[in-house]
């Protein structure tokens, strides 16, 4: 016979068996036996956000930086629905993740009870799984398939409704030991019919990174890189994919690329997708890359087989995790004489990736170029939507994975929570959270969080007034005719020393360097405020260009 433990015990004592070393969450009546759980539970630690949407976020993140899900709880109703946007980030990115909602009691069960909601009918078409826990013998089962779930072939989020009576249960129930991702080889065959359209090739190209992606994944594909001289193109977002540094590293995809990249992309006559999906930015609306792609083969490597074949014709489809399948090209194309276009894509790409000076009061492009020169190589960026990230998604220079957290969700408010569990979880590396003015206000509160768990990172605050994004859709689409995007801001710098942050307040390119130099010899939460001009839209054009003028 085992000993009695109430559900919220027995969910505790399985998260800890899994590994889970962190939990996020706002705290809700309908969880109080996990919370009082949690108080006798040193293995781990919880942190306290202030809403849900930075729950999920922070969630989303650590298990993007770990590869084991991140682990939030909230309340019903309101906390789940807020939380949800956590949800739809992790599933877009390929991220696992599992999310606890306390639950109705189930006597109460499909009376509309106080904040009741349908939870496998609202995340079913969010998450990869979403069920409810009723009988608490059976939690051990329960989150063991949720964490093999989330990190199994596509990773992604797993929602599981707690009901709050059936945590109060104290039951007998046997533990489930850890559950680790079930490794999916590479045959060997598919590996050399690979190498063999790719020595048939004349001017092949990799788009790499993605589902399942790690560093050792990110070392073999480098290796691939500079032995056989393809071009090594990173997926929306996923420029951490390899170091930016790599011999074979021809930029990123998405939006706002080098058009010498678009071209060769579609020029190229084999394409070797390893890991990414052929999202719609990536692929420029499914035109850059058409799903039939005429004129060229496709080799797509990826852990999930309903993702193969599902939109893209492939012409050798190949479900195996990405890291065996890069080791097995490496091995095979090893004896190659390397083809020069890595280099001279690499070469477009460093030209590509220098900013040239404009005529603006505050240029982002050379502060970008500052904080190469002055932040470690392995920084983390983290950043959410919004055209500001698209100086740093060019100009910056990755290290290899993890060192950026950006949704391919395109959501807002992510910079923030995401900089704050990645600080949590590399104390010893530079974290950077990026965020438009109407980025941050989306979920700036979470700098509390930060500041109460003594994090330590850089947030950078671009403001000009405006939601930037829409407002250079509105000029392409209705020129002139400009509605619903201006923003009355506060004073960031100084709403940041409110919440206990060292800031400092930026209108000028020549006083970015020595602002940082400063923020760089403080410890903490430290915000600077970088006031800009709307004019000046994008890296690369003018509100002015856009409409014609």
């Amino acid at each position: 016979m085992t000993e009695k433990r109430t559900g919220g015990r027995i969910l505790v004592d399985q998260l800890v068996s899994q590994g889970c070393d962190r939990i996020f969450t706002v705290p809700g009546e309908s969880f109080l036996a996990v919370l009082d759980a949690l108080h006798d539970t040193p293995e781990i630690d919880l942190v306290v956000c202030r809403q849900e949407g930075g729950v999920g976020f922070m969630a989303c993140a650590d298990g993007a930086l770990t590869g084991r899900p991140g682990i939030a709880f909230v309340t019903r109703g309101p906390g789940a629905t807020n939380a949800s946007i956590g949800v739809h980030v992790a599933r877009q990115d390929s991220q696992p993740m599992i999310l606890f909602i306390g639950d109705v009691d189930r006597g109460t069960k499909d009376r509309e009870a106080f904040q009741e909601i349908d939870f496998a009918a609202m995340f079913g078409p969010l998450c990869k799984w979403a069920a409810k826990i009723n009988d608490a013998r059976r939690i051990p089962e329960y989150v063991a398939r949720a964490y093999a779930t989330a990190m199994n072939g596509r990773p992604g989020p797993v929602v599981l409704a707690l009901p709050e009576d059936m945590l109060l249960e104290a039951v007998e129930a046997i533990d489930r030991p850890r559950v680790a991702r079930v490794e999916q080889d590479a045959l060997v065959e598919a590996a050399s019919t690979a190498n063999d359209m790719l020595k048939a090739a004349k001017r092949p190209v990799a788009i790499i990174g993605g589902a399942g992606w790690s560093p050792h994944t990110a070392a073999a594909v480098e290796a691939f890189g500079a032995s056989s001289g393809v071009p090594l193109a990173a997926a929306f977002r996923r420029q951490d994919a390899i170091a930016n540094a790599c011999s074979a590293y021809a930029g990123n995809l998405g939006y706002g690329p080098n058009p010498k990249l678009v071209a060769r992309i579609r020029d190229a006559d084999l394409l070797i997708v390893l890991g990414a999906r052929l999202g719609e930015a990536t692929t420029d609306g499914y035109t850059l890359i058409t799903p039939d792609h005429p004129g060229q083969s496709l080799i797509h490597v990826h852990p999930d087989p309903e993702e193969l074949n599902s939109t893209f014709r492939a012409d050798l489809a190949i479900c195996a995790d990405v890291e065996r399948f890069a080791n097995l090209m490496e091995l095979l194309g090893a004896e190659d004489t390397p083809i020069p276009a890595g280099a001279e894509a690499h070469a477009d790409y460093l030209e590509w990736s220098t900013p040239a000076p404009r005529d603006l009061a505050l240029d982002l492009g050379p502060c970008v170029a500052a904080m190469r020169e002055k932040l470690p190589a392995d920084s983390i960026i983290c950043n959410g939507a919004g055209n500001y990230s698209g100086w740093w998604h060019r100009y910056w220079h990755y290290a290899s994975q993890p060192s950026q957290l950006a949704p391919t969700a395109g959501a807002m408010g992510y910079g923030v929570p995401a900089a704050t569990a990645a600080a949590l979880r590399f104390p010893d590396r530079m974290v950077v959270a990026l965020a438009g003015d109407g980025c941050f206000l989306m979920n700036g509160q979470e700098i509390a969080t930060a500041v109460a768990h003594g994090a330590n990172m850089l947030v950078l605050v671009v403001d000009n007034g405006w939601y930037g994004t829409i407002r250079m859709h509105q000029e392409r689409e209705f020129p002139g005719r400009v509605t619903g995007t201006r923003l009355h801001n506060p004073d960031f710098a100084a709403l940041a020393r409110a919440y206990g942050c060292w800031a400092e307040t930026i209108e000028s390119t020549a006083q970015f360097e020595p602002a940082l130099d400063r923020a760089m010899t403080q410890t903490g939460v430290r915000l600077l405020h970088l006031k800009t001009d709307v004019e000046a839209i994008t890296a690369g054009t003018t509100l002015s260009e856009v409409r014609g003028d």
